[in-house]
């Protein structure tokens, strides 16, 4: 069995095989160097993967480890102010319900509260989805340097469940 993929940037073994953006990478594929992208740091890199095994077929383009959660969370942005519930967040997004009206590409400014006993994460995100599942948000560039993201991503992540997503 082969060693477990680990990001270079940070070092991690939280690395998921993505898909293919270039022609580039589409000619690397199938000589076995595929695109990953670590889910902590967000790096994404090249790697041969001959010795490991990831699905061929993505169910979903999703290039981030989504963690399930419920928190509270509060948004403002383009004149509105809302609430909503977390459902799920990831270090490219999150998936927020709320009965809220939001507007697809509109910029909000989310409060994401994890518990009483800690400060809020505020971060920015722009709206990508909206429909029957809740609302999608991207977060913007800015928050990927953001530790306190990070750091609350690595404690949902290490509490979740023993049935972990893996793609190996």
């Amino acid at each position: 069995m082969a060693p477990a993929l680990t990001c270079r940037l940070c070092g991690k073994d939280q690395v998921l095989q993505t898909v293919c953006r270039s022609a580039g990478e589409r000619l690397l594929n199938p000589l076995g160097v595929s695109p990953f992208r670590c889910q902590f740091c967000t790096h994404r890199f090249l790697a041969l993967c001959w010795w490991r095994t990831y699905p061929t077929l993505f169910v979903d383009r999703r290039e981030h480890h989504r963690i399930p959660v419920r928190m509270t969370l509060s948004f403002s942005g383009n004149r509105v102010h809302g609430d909503g519930i977390l459902l799920d967040i990831s270090m490219g997004g999150c998936l927020v319900r709320s009965s809220m009206q939001v507007g697809r590409d509109e910029i909000y400014y989310l409060r994401i509260v994890p518990s009483e006993q800690e400060p809020p994460v505020e971060l920015a995100a722009m709206v990508r989805s909206a429909g029957g599942r809740g609302i999608g948000f991207q977060f913007l560039r800015a928050t990927r340097e953001d530790q306190r993201l990070l750091d609350l991503l690595q404690r949902l992540d290490h509490a979740a469940p023993a049935k972990r997503r893996s793609r190996t």
